[in-house]
């Protein structure tokens, strides 16, 4: 069998395909060789059988076979876990090794990307696990109890159970719990040199981050996303009952953004955006709300940035003062959808260091640029905005206690802050933004400012259009975003996402129960639909925008989407009269 001739070796530009042929062996072994252990040491290399046949164990039961053209080995290269099942050699075989290195740079291709993400989730069904739905319960997928171990077990003592057990984490004992994985056996233990006997306690991760086994499986994989995690603790009141991993959660998913995140250290900036663009579709045909798929899409993006920041790092030294690539606007409120461009900015620990940061600044700004994501229009990035902490508190107080036109608008921009990257802690700018919450006449303004867009509704409560378009950013989604941002600082809550700040509006007393759930809903449905139209474009090739032909909504839509404006238009009255604007 030619190697060349098996998917998605086949689909790969000559060049590229022969370059990686070039790095693999050709190996035979006789029938009864154990290639991978279940349970054991994760893979070192992917396999491409040539001849012969080998067999998937589950313990010491036959799942599956391979024979000629199959691969193995990848779904533990992906996951960076023990094997899932053993592989045994039913027959002699004859067989193409692929270094690990060769793999990763396989996986940069999207045609290999989908070939494996595909095989990994087939190969994994073979462990009989629940077919669930993205909001089936995640606690549905723990297999056993967790595993404790003190903090004084020694490193040694924790592999060695890891091993015995066939699992790839231990809960550490303790006020608050940890957690140890094999990849702080490797990365803080291993590549640190340390000895055998270090107590674990001291290269654990604490405290713990666990969801509560009923959360539903989307959101355990955004958590998962968003913090870059690989197991995820779940509890049942205050008990831990069990510990999903990575790979669990991979197979439910053919398009997985926890596969996604692995692969951007190693993604080509220029495949970035439509391998974004393909896994919002798999999420949104599999019916995963709009706004939570925005968040999967925002924490996406984080990781690309500090992918960039890391990259850049390196290429100008280490940081002179610690700082912070902070992120604004949808980004900010982890909102994002098909069509984004950039807000970003630096906060640095101290002034003096421009030279650096303004290369650095050019170098995340050009590589999201490369990535698919444009120049903000406004011009709000890293490579124009650069100030030390204490300028930007300053900045902040004088935009509120004079919030002329301009000022007013950057602290709707700025006010929706979050790190992406960097050390450097945000939490004096957010105190900043508190103070101002506090203060009759900036609430009076942004009050005004949540009035400037209007929904789109004339005489008798019909919808106007513009040429038979809606433009659902301008008249639907930005004055939800301003209202939820005013009644929640005024809470006193610094809830980020426009939901969370409906929520802490209402439980904090500033906006109606009624009024929170109603704009609620109708943020959720104008976020969706707007998302449904721009999969609709980038599918055909069209520019993807903000705009909708109200004539080609169905009447539900048509009846849900006119709920939704005359929510709006009752808070944004109830808004005049309070502040007394009109």
């Amino acid at each position: 069998m030619d190697p060349r001739t098996v998917p998605p070796l086949n689909a790969l530009p000559e060049a590229e395909r022969e370059a990686l042929l070039r790095e693999a062996r050709e190996e035979t072994h006789p029938a009864g060789t154990r290639f991978l252990e279940q349970g054991g040491r994760p893979a070192q290399a992917l396999f491409l059988l040539l001849e012969g046949e080998v067999a998937l164990l589950e313990g010491e039961a036959e799942v599956g076979t391979l024979g000629p053209g199959e691969f193995f080995g990848f779904p533990s290269l992906l996951s960076g876990e023990p094997p899932a099942l053993s592989v045994v050699a039913r027959t002699p075989v004859r067989l193409w090794v692929f270094p690990e290195e060769a793999f990763r740079r396989l996986m940069a291709f999207a045609e290999a990307a989908r070939f494996f993400g595909q095989g990994l989730v087939e190969r994994i069904r073979l462990r009989a696990a629940p077919d669930l739905s993205l909001f089936a319960p995640v606690g549905r997928l723990v297999r056993r109890p967790p595993v404790f171990v003190p903090p004084s077990a020694t490193v040694a003592e924790a592999a060695r159970l890891m091993r015995q057990e066939g699992i790839s984490s231990l809960l550490v004992q303790g006020e608050p719990l940890g957690i140890l994985t094999d990849r702080d056996l490797r990365n803080r233990v291993l590549a640190q040199d340390l000895p055998p006997t270090t107590p674990v306690g001291a290269v654990m991760s604490a405290p713990l981050f666990a969801l509560s086994a009923t959360t539903p499986l989307y959101e355990a994989v955004a958590a998962m996303v968003e913090r870059g995690i690989h197991h995820l603790p779940l509890t049942e009141g205050e008990k831990v009952v069990g510990v999903v991993t990575h790979t669990d959660l991979l197979l439910h998913q053919a398009q997985s953004p926890l596969l996604l995140l692995r692969r951007i250290e190693r993604l080509e900036l220029e495949r970035y955006s439509a391998e974004v663009a393909g896994l919002v579709e798999g999420l949104f045909q599999r019916g995963l709300g709009g706004v939570e798929i925005g968040r999967v899409v925002a924490s996406l993006n984080d990781a690309l940035i500090r992918r960039l920041v890391k990259e850049a790092e390196a290429a100008l030294g280490n940081p002179p003062v610690p700082y912070s690539f902070m992120v604004f606007g949808s980004e900010g409120r982890r909102e994002q959808a098909l069509l984004t461009d950039q807000d970003n900015a630096l906060v640095l620990g101290e002034g003096g260091h421009e030279a650096y940061f303004q290369a650095l600044a050019e170098r995340v700004v050009a590589g999201l640029l490369q990535a698919g994501i444009p120049e903000c229009r406004g011009g709000y990035m890293a490579t124009r905005w650069r100030l030390p902490l204490g300028e930007w508190m300053a900045t902040f107080r004088r935009w509120m206690e004079a919030p002329e036109p301009q000022a007013l608008l950057e602290t709707q921009i700025f006010f929706d802050l979050r790190s992406a990257a960097g050390t450097l802690s945000l939490a004096p700018l957010e105190e900043v933004v508190l103070e101002g919450s506090r203060k009759g006449l900036f609430l009076y303004h942004l009050a005004r400012a949540s009035l400037e867009f209007r929904p789109p509704l004339g005489l008798f409560g019909r919808v106007r259009t513009e040429e038979g378009m809606l433009d659902l950013k301008r008249h639907a989604l930005a004055p939800i975003v301003a209202l939820a941002r005013l009644y929640a600082l005024m809470a006193g809550s610094l809830a980020k996402g426009t939901v969370e700040r409906l929520r802490a509006a209402a439980a904090g007393g500033t906006l109606s129960q009624e009024g929170a759930e109603r704009l609620e809903e109708a943020y959720r449905f104008f976020f969706g639909l707007r998302l449904g139209h721009q999969l609709r474009a980038w599918r055909e090739g069209k520019p993807i925008g903000n705009k909708v032909a109200w004539a080609l909504l169905s009447p539900g839509e048509r009846r849900r989407a006119l709920e939704g404006f005359r929510a709006i238009q009752e808070v944004q009255e109830s808004t005049a009269s309070r502040f007394q604007l009109r």
